[in-house]
């Protein structure tokens, strides 16, 4: 292992704790030391370091639950339920590849990426639960990915027979039991939650999993996490709009989403968002509150009453007063993490958010407002536990910012809550502000590049083109395995490099967000470098017939003769993980860890970290996104992107803009939002981002927003992007893969040249089909989607502007 690799490991071992959350307790660990120890669960053996598809790290190498205690020096003692369970699973998986092999024959190219991407469910089985010792731990493990969402069914979202049996077994027959949650997301354990003690979200935390486990069970050191998404049963969680459609999925349940919902519609959920225990316990004490015009502060005083070293989140959630418009019952507005507190320790914390912040979209007027009245601040240490601190009373309605009509509009009317009766408690401190303290948000224009500006205009309709799609053979790229690139193997996609030899060099991508997913093993030839995966390439023949294997060029250089090299990265804690820390600086420590590794390996863009809601916890992606919350949302993502580009010329892609809220039919599914849930919900995390961080480029989404691609809606792209954010970065699509794209469906596949038209500068990963599309449409003036040569002025010369800009700080 190289120095990197032991570096790296080493910080992420440090850091990973952060973001485990303890969700039962009744103090039976940590263990005093290490003995034996039964094992048992899907995760035990063959636990889950990350999820499927491009959030998946082709690593070295990483350690298992049951190598980590291993490592730790504990003696397992369910060795044969282990291997009983290995052999159960050999074939269930088998038969679960020839059920989706058969379903491709059938279907053909179109079930490509739905089968690539199904999670086969836990199956049932009965093993003697008989490891010897005091102490049990059982590991449930879950997987989902790209391509395909999770189901409500058991032996997925809900637990299956077998796995409520053994662990209920478990919890009676050790002295000492912890179910271990290897998961990316909610699971229901409501028929296991009350008959268990000691539970803990270990999360999928990449290389470390197992290790980073072990040193938790000994209380080397200490989970401090917190829930970012709400975690109940599946029939508690808002069904007022579709999931999983097709064609149109309406998200009627608008502004109220995750505790939104929870906490308005009256539903108590099973451990609820920012919800997470310690090992110690903590007394919170608030201090003050103070406003300078419309900035609020808080300060609290935390003291660790107990005997373990531990950390603390305070969260400030704000009540806001209902006039024409609803409001959920409470909203996150800040958050503040301890440093470890060791016992009798205290710490006082400063919360801080600016009321603008808290602006509604009204709709009527394409306003961003604030409505007069009492804004209740209270603080507490998750969504369910937080008491009433303070009261900021505005006098008048505030427009914050003029905004604009954009996104279209649904064929329905959000979900609105009755009007609640707000009772404030009297005695608490208030502040006033006025419409005067509060300054108007105005729209800002980017900074354009002149050079760049000048440069394209010498340039031929072709050489434009050239920059408005990716690097591409004349046949096209094998983006579907992950080759798309030339100069790194296993890299997702570059930028033009015709133009190299005049200081425009083209920019290599690595796909995330769990890490840089690149060809462990290459090989390297006068021609370039091509990936050897045979442990990819292994399970596709498995799934797929030889035609589709021809088409997407699986195999194509198993015969190329070279010199064979690895290049080994790190697998980072999955999205939801890191969100769990609620700590930037460990966000930011992450992303530094990326940079560092992009330097090593030449890559330049990052395409992550992706910050899409957790609207449904169904949702096959949502492991790599981060919260249902968008502040939280939006400060992780700009925590971690200021971690990568504080290296000279490397940059992060957020994605995935916007309302990508789940993978069935991903390329043709047609999110249906109204404007107030587009602004206040889904883009806000995507504002945060860009105006704390200035990522370095931004990718549009696969799906639709009310009828129209979200890389061909000019008003996402130009009107908010450009018009209101201020943002001068590059826009790319999502991998567009026409050669996957499946047919029939109610609406078509996105295009290049109306990406283009719209300000999605560039195509991903391009192809001669990209490049005859845009060129036919700019000599096509009757063209639905006709493309000027303005346009594509305009969009090469932000890519020549980032890549000259990138290249100078290399």
């Amino acid at each position: 292992m190289q120095d990197y690799e032991i570096k790296h490991i080493e910080r992420i071992r440090e850091l990973a704790p952060e973001c485990m959350v303890l969700l039962k307790s009744d103090g039976s660990f940590p263990l005093p030391e290490a003995g034996e120890i039964a094992l048992y669960g899907s995760g035990a053996r063959r636990t889950i370091k990350g999820g499927t598809g491009s959030g998946d790290v082709n690593v070295r190498c990483f350690t298992t639950v049951e190598e980590g205690l291993e490592n730790a020096g504990f003696t397992i003692t369910s060795k044969s339920w282990l291997d009983s369970y290995d052999s159960v699973i050999a074939k269930a998986t088998a038969e679960h590849y020839s059920r989706l092999k058969a379903r491709i024959a059938k279907d053909g190219l179109s079930a490509v990426l739905t089968a690539v991407g199904a999670v086969m469910p836990e199956p049932d089985y009965d093993f003697p639960l008989d490891g010897a010792g005091e102490t049990a731990l059982y590991v449930l493990s879950r997987n989902s990915g790209e391509g395909s969402d999770r189901r409500a069914v058991k032996g997925d979202f809900i637990l299956s027979d077998t796995e409520i049996r053994d662990i209920q077994r478990l919890a009676r027959q050790y002295r000492r039991f912890m179910l271990v949650l290897n998961v990316g997301g909610p699971v229901d354990l409501s028929p296991v939650v009350d008959s268990v003690a000691n539970i803990l979200l270990l999360s999928q935390l990449g290389t470390v999993t197992g290790d980073a486990f072990a040193d938790i069970l000994l209380g080397k050191t200490y989970p401090s996490g917190k829930l970012t998404t709400s975690w109940s049963r599946y029939e508690d969680y808002p069904h007022i709009g579709d999931f999983g459609n097709m064609d149109d999925t309406r998200y009627k349940e608008g502004i109220y989403v995750g505790y939104r919902w929870f906490d308005t519609a009256g539903v108590k959920p099973l451990f609820p968002f920012g919800f997470g225990l310690s090992y110690t316990s903590f007394d919170v004490a608030f201090d003050c509150m103070d406003a300078e015009k419309s900035r609020i502060t808080v300060t609290a005083k935390v003291k660790n009453t107990c005997s373990h070293i531990g950390k603390e989140t305070l969260q400030l959630y704000v009540s806001l007063p209902e006039g024409k418009l609803d409001q959920p019952v409470k909203t996150l507005a800040a958050f503040q993490k301890t440093k470890g507190l060791m016992p009798g320790e205290s710490e006082t914390l400063t919360l801080c958010f600016d009321l603008i912040d808290l602006a509604s979209f009204h709709t009527e007027t394409s306003n961003a407002i604030l409505e007069q009245g009492d804004y209740v601040l209270l603080l507490g240490t998750s969504s369910a536990d937080c008491i009433p601190c303070g009261v900021v009373r505005l006098m008048e309605n505030t427009m914050v910012q003029q905004l604009h009509s954009v996104g279209g509009s649904p064929d329905f009317m959000d979900w609105r809550p009755k009007k609640r009766e707000r009772r404030i408690p009297q005695n608490l401190p208030v502040v006033t502000v006025n419409a005067d303290d509060i300054s108007a948000l105005a729209s800002c224009q980017p900074v354009i590049d002149e050079d760049a500006a000048n440069l394209v205009k010498t340039m031929t309709d072709e050489d434009l083109i050239s920059f408005c799609v990716g690097n591409y053979k004349d046949s096209g790229s094998q983006s579907f395995i992950g080759n798309a690139a030339f100069k790194v193997a296993g890299a997702a996609g570059e930028t033009c490099s015709r133009w190299e030899n005049r200081s425009i060099p083209a920019l290599v991508m690595a796909d995330g967000p769990a890490g840089l997913r690149l060809a462990k093993t290459y090989g390297e030839d006068e021609n370039g470098v091509w990936s050897i995966d045979e442990e990819n390439i292994k399970k596709l023949k498995s799934l797929l017939p030889d035609c589709i294997l021809e088409k997407l060029g699986v195999g194509a250089n198993e015969d190329r003769k070279g010199a064979i090299k690895h290049q080994y990265c790190t697998a980072i804690p999955i999205g939801t993980a890191l969100a769990q820390s609620w700590n930037p600086e460990v966000q930011f420590t992450v992303g530094d860890i990326v940079g560092e590794e992009m330097e090593l390996f030449g890559i330049h863009l990052w395409l992550a970290p992706a910050l899409n809601i957790h609207r449904d916890p169904l949702c096959g992606r949502n492991f790599e996104y981060f919260s249902e919350d968008p502040l939280v949302s939006g400060k992780t993502a700009a925590a971690i992107t200021m971690g990568v580009q504080k290296h000279p010329g490397r940059g992060v892609t957020i994605k995935h803009f916007c309302c990508n809220n789940q993978e069935t039919n991903r390329f043709h599914s047609n999110s249906i939002v109204s404007q107030r849930a587009l602004r206040d919900i889904y883009l806000r995390g995507f504002r945060i981002a860009i105006q704390d961080a200035n990522p370095a480029t931004v990718m549009s989404s696969y799906n639709l927003l009310n009828g129209e691609h979200t890389s061909q809606r000019r008003d996402l792209m130009e009107t908010v992007l450009r018009d209101e954010w201020g943002y001068g970065g590059v826009v790319m699509s999502d991998w567009v893969t026409g050669g996957v794209v499946m047919e029939d469906n109610k609406y078509p596949g996105a295009c290049a040249h109306a990406s283009v038209m719209a300000g999605n500068d560039i195509m991903m990963p391009g192809g001669p089909v990209d490049a005859q599309n845009i060129l036919a449409s700019l000599t096509d003036e009757s063209a639905k989607y006709h493309i000027t040569r303005e346009n594509l002025e305009i969009s090469a010369a932000r890519v020549i502007a980032l890549a000259r800009r990138m290249s100078t700080e290399w």
